[in-house]
Parts: C-alpha cells; structure tokens; sequence
C-alpha cells in the first residue's frame, strides 16, 4: 500500500495529540517547510534510528525552512519515554484517533506478517511546502539515509 494523497495536493490538516497532551496539525507549520514523518512504533531498532537520524540533522533542517515531525500511534506518554531514552529533538505526535492522519493519507493500513493480518502503520515521509501542498512523499521508507535524502529534497525546495 501506498499513499493515496500524492504530490501537489493539499496535505490534510487533521489534529494530532502532542506528548504534553496538547495538539498538533500541519496548518499549525503554514509559512515553513513541514516534514512529516510517519512510523510504525516507538522503540523498534529502525523508529529509532529513523528518529535519530533526523533529530542529529534537526539543525540543518531548521536552516533550511523545514520543522521536523514524528508520527506514529503510540500513546503520548510511550512518546515521553522514547523522547528521553534517545534524547530525542524532534517533534512528535500521536495519531491515535480513528479517521485520523495516517488513515486520511492513506498509510494506516492492513499489513500480514508470519501469516498474521493486523493493522499497521506503512513507513512514510511528506515534505509539505510553506503553502500547506505536498511537495514530496517517500513511500515503505528503508532508514538508512533517508533523513539525508529528505534534507537534500528540503534544501531544494
């Protein structure tokens, strides 16, 4: 499965909960760069590193235009502990709600593994443009390189 919503089309603007119980929606970026990216669970070695990698380049994103956020299902405070385990810099939110984010992208979707069917979360990242449009989407991301790869896509735009 991939994505339904593509490049050059709005992204959505759904609200999420924040670790600190607040809220978050892309509207709330308008004017900047947004990268949003989305991941299966919290504390699995590739979320990790794929939120590692992009918290290690947290400043040259932010030098480029762009905020970062991570997003998964997990619960805000699972997202507490896994901020501090990694000392975690970006931003992340909880797309817990059903008709939420993931499912209005499309990415929140049937998966099978060892012959077990459950419902999981497809590996994705969105550079959204300062005028709320999808400039980029990278679909069943593998991690290795990949925040580099969305700098580079950053910079450029």
């Amino acid at each position: 499965m991939t994505s339904t919503v593509i490049a050059g089309e709005m992204m959505p603007d759904i609200a999420m909960e924040t670790p600190e119980g607040g809220s978050v929606k892309p509207s709330d970026f308008a004017g900047k760069k947004l990268v949003i990216f989305f991941y299966p669970k919290d504390n699995t070695p590739g979320c990790t590193n794929e939120a590692k990698d992009f918290s290690a380049l947290k400043g040259e994103f932010a030098k480029a235009g762009a905020e970062i956020l991570g997003v998964s299902k997990d619960s805000p405070k699972k997202h507490q502990n896994f901020i501090a385990k990694h000392d975690l810099t970006v931003a992340l939110a909880t797309d817990a709600e059903e008709g939420g984010l993931s499912d209005a992208l499309g990415i929140w979707t049937e998966k099978k593994m060892y012959g077990r069917t459950y419902m999981g979360m497809v590996r994705t990242t969105y550079l959204v443009g300062t005028d709320g449009k999808i400039a980029q989407v990278w679909d069943k991301v593998k991690v290795k390189g990949h925040a580099d790869e969305v700098l580079a896509a950053a910079q450029a735009l």
